[in-house]
């Protein structure tokens, strides 16, 4: 995975994620969910959790952490599709490394 000059990969995706959270719910200051997401692709790319995966994993575990993440209870939501993504991997390419991910993720986040 290269990271883009721009900033961290897959921040375009957590963006969108913000803009649609802030969309649905008009509680959700739009600014700061934009901070939020930002800050967390920024320590997906910094704690180097998605390294080891190809781009079809990697992608796909930042689609996991964009739905989990706007859960009602995100620390469930991420452990349930670690362990979901590990028990029936489907067309992943690593689930192990899948797996890691997402744990790594939840703790990196605090979840």
């Amino acid at each position: 995975m290269t990271p883009s000059a721009a900033g961290p990969p897959f921040q375009d995706q957590f963006l969108a994620t913000a803009e649609a959270v802030a969309e649905a719910r008009p509680e959700v200051d739009l600014a700061m969910a934009r901070e939020v997401f930002l800050e967390a692709a920024t320590l997906l790319h910094d704690g180097l959790v998605l390294d080891g995966l190809d781009e079809h994993d990697a992608s796909a575990v930042v689609a996991g952490l964009c739905v989990d993440l706007v859960a009602a209870d995100p620390r469930r939501a991420v452990r349930a599709r670690a362990q979901a993504t590990r028990d029936d991997p489907g067309d992943v390419h690593d689930p192990e490394g899948m797996w890691a991910a997402y744990l790594t993720a939840a703790e990196l986040f605090q979840l």
